[in-house]
């Protein structure tokens, strides 16, 4: 069932705004511009926004940056918590000025937990408003990215990705779908890195995150999510998730 939301979006920064919400599976909202930049991370599940017709995914050790005036939507298939942060124009000069991926710092997210415990939106006291410019200088350094999960059109590179993502706990080598393809693995390694800055092996991994989180949420074993995406012993799917997410899967599981 698709619910659209037709609520209100927030209230306007002064000069920040910040909002943690949970979403059933099936929201939907519906396209929108606003004068502000904004920044959305899950708490728990993966965000789903698509900015000026591209589409970001990103699991909660990601943020998706939104600049002022850049049309975008979102949607949900699964249940999911969110943190919104809205950022007013005047303090968005020096920001990224193209929609991208942030990489989430401990310090962020430990002043978003503060303020959500505190039930503060619009900081209003010295010592609030200080600690959320330290959230602007926090989106100012970190590190950026195109996307979590890029994609790409190309004839090499498409059915790759398109054979993983239909089965993520596909086992063979790049050199092994060269042979299917008719190209080197050299060929395919270069053109991976080309299309999608990323080497193949770091591309499979991040699709393995995305479908272990989803998962993990679904209420599967570690143990069985280890077999279904290709790993032969749950150790390994261990370490695998925590070095890319830096959490366990079951601190993962708990939305941490």
């Amino acid at each position: 069932m698709v619910i659209e939301y037709g609520g209100v979006d927030g209230e306007p920064p002064e000069p920040i705004y910040f909002r943690t919400e949970y979403y059933p599976a099936g929201m939907v909202f519906p396209p929108k511009r606003q004068v502000w930049g904004e920044l959305n991370y899950a708490l728990q599940g993966v965000a789903e926004i698509t900015v000026e017709g591209v589409r970001y995914l990103s699991p909660p050790q990601y943020a998706i940056w939104i600049p002022p005036d850049a049309e975008h939507d979102a949607s949900n298939r699964r249940d999911i918590r969110y943190v919104t942060t809205y950022v007013a124009r005047d303090l968005c000069h020096d920001l990224p000025q193209k929609p991208c991926m942030l990489e989430l710092g401990p310090l962020l997210k430990a002043i978003h937990a503060d303020f959500a415990e505190r039930g503060i939106r619009h900081p209003r006291t010295e010592e609030d408003l200080r600690l959320a410019m330290v959230i602007v200088d926090r989106i100012r350094s970190a590190r950026r990215f195109d996307h979590y999960l890029p994609v790409s059109d190309d004839p090499l590179v498409a059915p790759i990705l398109l054979q993983l993502q239909e089965n993520p706990g596909d086992r063979r080598s790049l050199a092994e779908f060269g042979r299917l393809v008719g190209k080197t693995e050299r060929t395919l390694s270069r053109r991976f890195q080309e299309r999608l800055g990323m080497s193949f092996n770091d591309w499979r991994q991040r699709l393995r995150v995305l479908a272990a989180l989803s998962l993990l949420e679904d209420g599967h074993s570690v143990q069985a999510i280890s077999r279904r995406l290709g790993y032969g012993n749950p150790s390994a799917f261990i370490a695998m998730f925590r070095r890319l997410t830096g959490t366990s899967p079951k601190a993962g599981r708990a939305g941490l």
